[in-house]
């Protein structure tokens, strides 16, 4: 009988590491250093020179990164930040923590990511920034977002956090903008073992604020120079964190490895598979396809021992949480139709041939039967 082919299998990432990550988890209990300490520190340089920039700080999660890099762009009530409807809520609350607005603007059909050509109409006196999603792995189109934000005085914010090592034309995304943000979610292509997060910057001004912000705004220890949080990244999750990331640089190349095979296997049947932008590499941390049967085959899927999951039902324009905006459904339609269609097939270093040529002949059983 066939085994289960699931969606992620962490597991599998975990065994060949086991003892490295053990070893580095006894040496944190070891010396008690378990709020940031020299882990975090060490890892804070590895992360900062793979991204080659000047800054990288570690945080508890990715979105409390993305609220601190809000902060430092001094946002307050009735300012707008525009972002795109089509991607995990967090890229939404760190704006909105900030008391000021999420402006949305519809997708490119291709790549899943902010339409540049869309972003001007939506420029107010009240715009602040533009935060573009590199969603997928896919990385956003930079050129035109940065010409945008020169025009007319924005600051642009990377959201990394599905996009660690993607390229735009050669080089590593992350320095593109003023500030860029990193998730380290277990199931990211550099993942903790909990939760954790990054602000990468080449701006040090950024960098000292974000230290303090994310410490109870002190800089030193009792002394509190702006209300702060309690953002810090845990020793343990550094320590982590040290080890994967030696390794990551493969696993890019094993997942672009799948995505290539699911391309060549995939080819003939109907659904719309992933393509990336003619200035982009991708790091493949979903490999997202597209079908108006999307939920049938699911369904199909599941039936057959096989994972998959749905990234995002139901886009940010139109949750309840939003409601206040005033977006109606048809306001950004395709992002509206991508909700409706997508569909994450399984995607990780480890999955083997015979299972990616499982996951494209029941695929194509679906459309045959």
């Amino acid at each position: 009988m066939d085994q289960p082919i699931p969606y992620l299998d962490l597991a599998a990432q975990m065994r060949p590491l086991r003892k490295e990550i053990d070893a580095v988890i006894a040496k944190a209990l070891d010396n008690c250093t378990f709020c940031l300490g020299p882990d975090v520190v060490q890892f804070e340089k590895d992360f900062a020179a793979y991204c080659d920039a000047k800054h990288a700080l570690g945080f508890n999660s990715g979105t409390s990164a993305l609220h601190v890099a809000m902060l430092l762009l001094n946002l307050k009530p009735g300012d707008e930040v525009i972002t795109t409807p089509y991607t995990f809520v967090a890229t939404s609350w760190a704006i909105s923590y900030c008391g000021a607005t999420p402006v949305y603007v519809d997708i490119d059909e291709t790549t899943f990511n902010l339409d540049p050509k869309l972003v001007e109409k939506a420029i107010t006196p009240r715009t602040k920034a533009i935060l573009p999603v590199h969603l997928y792995g896919q990385p956003c189109d930079l050129d035109p977002l940065l010409e945008i934000c020169r025009k007319h005085n924005l600051a642009l914010v990377e959201d990394a956090a599905q996009a660690h090592g993607a390229k735009y034309k050669g080089k590593k995304i992350g320095t593109f903008g003023e500030i860029s943000c990193f998730s380290f979610y277990p199931t990211k292509n550099v993942g903790a073992c909990g939760e954790g997060g990054a602000l990468v910057t080449n701006n040090d001004a950024f960098a000292t604020r974000a230290k303090s912000l994310r410490e109870h705004g002190s800089t030193v220890r009792y002394y509190h120079d702006e209300v702060g949080y309690n953002y810090r990244m845990e020793g343990i999750q550094g320590a982590v964190l040290g080890v994967k990331l030696k390794y990551l640089e493969k696993w890019n190349r094993e997942r672009r490895h799948v995505a290539m095979r699911y391309h060549e296997l995939l080819a003939d049947t109907p659904l719309r598979l992933p393509a990336e932008g003619p200035y982009a590499e991708s790091i493949y941390h979903l490999y997202t396809v597209r079908h108006p049967s999307r939920d049938d085959l699911k369904k199909h899927l599941e039936a057959h021992k096989i994972g998959s999951a749905l990234h995002y039902p139901l886009p940010l324009h139109l949750q309840k949480c939003y409601a206040s905006l005033g977006y109606k459904p048809g306001d950004f339609p395709i992002a509206e139709q991508a909700a409706r269609e997508c569909l994450v097939l399984p995607i990780y270093p480890e999955l083997t041939d015979e299972q990616i040529q499982r996951v494209a002949s029941t695929i194509k059983q679906f459309f045959n039967q």
